[in-house]
């Protein structure tokens, strides 16, 4: 049986070990941290993570696929793309020479506009040239990203977990794609309560002398995945936190922010349910009695 820390490169180096006959073990660097005793050095290291993946309680990472691993890359380059940030630069250049557009990626259409206007004196020469480079790019990083969802997309639909998940409101390609690759196997999960916890999508506890102290939510696990599941709350909740009795109740006794997390919660249990049983969502049966508060 061989050990090691979940960081880079080490999935590809857990592939190669399993295939010469070994058993192996991926935990994450913070649960081995606890057992170095003292200095680090590489004895230290391997004796914390020696004494780590003995402890009956020790969570372990499962080895992803060279599929799964293609898949997140493809995740990983959009995230990349999606935070060069090009949008908030052009905004904040033409807001230098008095021209600004209502808030949204919608409105930019009519920056690129005032910048493709020769006639309209508001820009200099110098800064328009500058600036069409900008949106060129702008454009040019817009289609890549299409390429890359339609890549996702196409995916979707030849994978059947993915399937089942799409039925799920709230989760589209994107979201569905990112959880079977980054989660693979549910069942190592007891329960979607844990893929909850694990997202980090859970209370932070201060808790002491049988007295509980909750606060926001702590945050842990992949923060990737865990912005996916709280952008689909939030759709869900703008379309149907009036028609659905359970969202109605939960935003007249919390913040709205509040009962968007408590959303995503809630969809992070509900795809553990649809992979680790295979089963399609169950839309809940609408009754026409009042939300309860």
């Amino acid at each position: 049986m061989v050990g090691l820390e979940a960081c880079a490169g080490s999935h590809f180096w857990a592939r190669e070990i399993a295939r010469l006959g070994h058993t192996v073990r991926l935990m994450a660097p913070q649960y081995v941290k606890p057992y170095v005793k003292r200095h680090k050095n590489d004895r230290a290291d391997a004796e914390a993570i020696c004494e780590a993946m003995q402890r009956p309680s020790m969570r372990f990472v499962a080895v992803k696929s060279e599929d799964q691993q293609s898949t997140l890359a493809i995740h990983r380059v959009r995230e990349t793309l999606v935070a060069q940030k090009l949008i908030n630069a052009l905004r904040a250049h033409l807001a230098e020479f008095g021209i600004i557009a209502p808030q949204g990626a919608g409105k930019v259409a009519q920056l690129t506009a005032v910048v493709a206007d020769l006639e309209d004196t508001r820009v200099p020469a110098l800064a328009r040239s500058v600036l069409q480079s900008l949106i060129d790019q702008l454009r040019d990083t817009e289609r890549r990203v299409e390429d890359l969802d339609a890549r996702l997309a196409e995916q979707a639909k030849t994978d059947e977990a993915c399937q089942r998940l799409t039925t799920i409101p709230g989760i589209g390609p994107i979201t569905a794609t990112a959880l079977t690759a980054t989660v693979g196997d549910a069942t190592v999960f007891e329960s979607g309560r844990h893929l909850a916890a694990w997202l980090g999508l859970a209370p932070r506890q201060n808790s002491s002398g049988g007295r509980e102290r909750l606060g926001g939510i702590f945050k842990a696990g992949d923060g990737y995945l865990r912005r996916l599941l709280v952008h689909g709350a939030r759709s869900v909740m703008r379309w149907h936190g009036k028609t659905s009795p359970w969202l109605a109740g939960l935003l007249k006794r919390r913040p709205f922010n509040v009962a968007v997390v408590a959303l995503a919660n809630k969809l992070a249990r509900i795809a553990w349910a649809v992979m680790a049983r295979g089963e399609d969502y169950r839309k809940p049966a609408v009754t026409d009695e009042p939300a309860t508060a």
